[in-house]
């Protein structure tokens, strides 16, 4: 006999993700990703999607003033938290009869040198209602700044999207693109990802990151 499903809602979603250990959650439709590369929307990762859950955990606001091991240490810590939270809810809604698939915090794979996120999780989170893109090409929340790190499942549930934020952060600041030593914010069309990766580097066998300043200078970093 098959297995009855549960009703899964946007609300019960989300009250699912905060059971999972996320401290925020948005609902985005599939549909959103229209422009989103090959390879790389939603219903290429699961065929039948239409929505996805977005999940996110603030970064603790004291990360900003750590040396570079410590800031990246507690980086790789949240990004596994993360993952495992996205797998929780996945299990969660499979356990009530839909399809889900989570999307790892982490997961991409490189194209001619250059690392693609499974889904762009920055995008699903401004589709999500869970902040803006700005400036320095960081997710912005209104209450938590650009420090929410983000992980998603998706799920052929169709749950109704939230609304999309509409603020206006940046308005005038260019303090991010003045204090960026690669220059990698120059081209306000264009992230210079390349240039940012020269402050990604292996030390003692290790990925080391070595510059956050465009994310500490900005007047957004802790929320409004």
């Amino acid at each position: 006999m098959p297995k009855t499903k549960t009703e899964l809602t946007s609300e019960l979603a989300k009250e699912y993700a905060l059971a999972s250990g996320a401290t925020v959650a948005g609902i985005a439709a599939a549909s959103d990703f229209t422009q989103a590369p090959e390879g790389h929307k939603p219903t290429d990762v699961l065929e039948t999607c239409r929505s996805v859950i977005v999940l996110g955990v603030p970064f603790p606001p004291e990360a900003l003033s750590l040396p570079a091991p410590e800031y990246t240490a507690m980086r790789n810590e949240i990004l596994a938290r993360m993952t495992a939270i996205a797998k929780a809810l996945e299990k969660r809604i499979k356990a009530d009869g839909h399809k889900a698939k989570a999307i790892s915090a982490t997961g991409g794979k490189f194209i001619e040198g250059k690392h693609w996120g499974t889904i762009s999780l920055k995008h699903a989170a401004e589709f999500a209602g869970l902040g803006v893109i700005t400036r320095n090409y960081l997710l912005t929340s209104p209450e938590h700044g650009n420090l929410l790190w983000l992980s998603a499942v998706l799920t052929d549930s169709e749950l109704a999207p939230d609304e999309k934020v509409q603020l206006n952060i940046c308005e005038n600041c260019s303090l991010c693109v003045e204090i960026c030593p690669s220059g990698a914010l120059d081209d306000p069309g264009s992230f210079g990802r390349k240039k940012c990766d020269q402050f990604f580097k292996i030390v003692d066998k290790k990925l080391e990151i070595q510059c956050w300043q465009c994310r500490a200078v900005c007047p957004w970093r802790f929320g409004r």
